[in-house]
């Protein structure tokens, strides 16, 4: 194995390292000891990978990114299946490191990146919210979703499905939580009622 190879399987296994202690611990509790720990090196042997934690901190960014990015299935999908297929995208991914959706939630964590890294992450937050906004919309433009609320009242609770279906534990999904009956609830809510049946007319006698 080349000392790159061996450098890049580092930095990736630094990074999970990284989500794994903001998701159970909060940003505050990441260190350089506490990484070092974590992963079993000391504290000088991370600064071999990354020259400092604020790097660091830009690669577990870049790892949300990536996440967001590839979750996101393709734009010419059908208004509702596209938002049924990125719910579940998105909370399998997130659901499987924590620690990017607690960097994607809470503003203390944001206060806490680089500036830089706050701007990448607030607009991973923003393109999600377009995503979903935009399938709202174009269901309703194609007469597929509801539009007795508006698309601000509906993404909130697309968003908040997304965030409970990642926080739930598989034990807990094991028990009866079922992501894709979940998705499919929500699907059916969000669907344009089926349109009344016109008035039979009555025959003359």
């Amino acid at each position: 194995m080349t000392t790159r190879r061996a450098t890049a399987l580092r930095q990736v296994e630094l990074i999970d390292a990284a989500l794994h202690i903001i998701a159970t611990r909060g940003i505050a509790a990441l260190s350089t000891r506490s990484l070092a720990d974590e992963v079993g090196l000391s504290s000088g042997a991370i600064f071999r990978h990354f020259p400092s934690l604020e790097a660091l901190l830009d690669a577990v960014v870049g790892r949300v990114e990536e996440v967001v990015d590839a979750t996101l299935p393709p734009p010419d999908l059908a208004p509702l299946p596209r938002l049924a297929q990125f719910i579940e995208a998105r909370a399998s991914a997130v659901g499987g490191q924590l620690g990017i959706m607690r960097l994607m939630l809470s503003e203390q964590f944001v206060l806490a990146l680089p500036r830089r890294g706050a701007e990448r992450l607030a607009a991973c937050v923003a393109k999600s919210r377009r995503f979903i906004e935009d399938c709202l919309r174009d269901g309703q433009a194609a007469g597929q979703i509801r539009n007795d609320l508006a698309v601000g009242a509906l993404a909130p609770i697309v968003m908040g499905t997304v965030q409970m279906l990642a926080l739930t534990p598989a034990a807990a999904r094991m028990r009866g939580v079922d992501n894709r009956a979940v998705v499919t609830g929500l699907v059916t809510l969000l669907g344009a009622p089926p349109a009344p049946a016109a008035p039979r007319r009555r025959r003359s006698a």
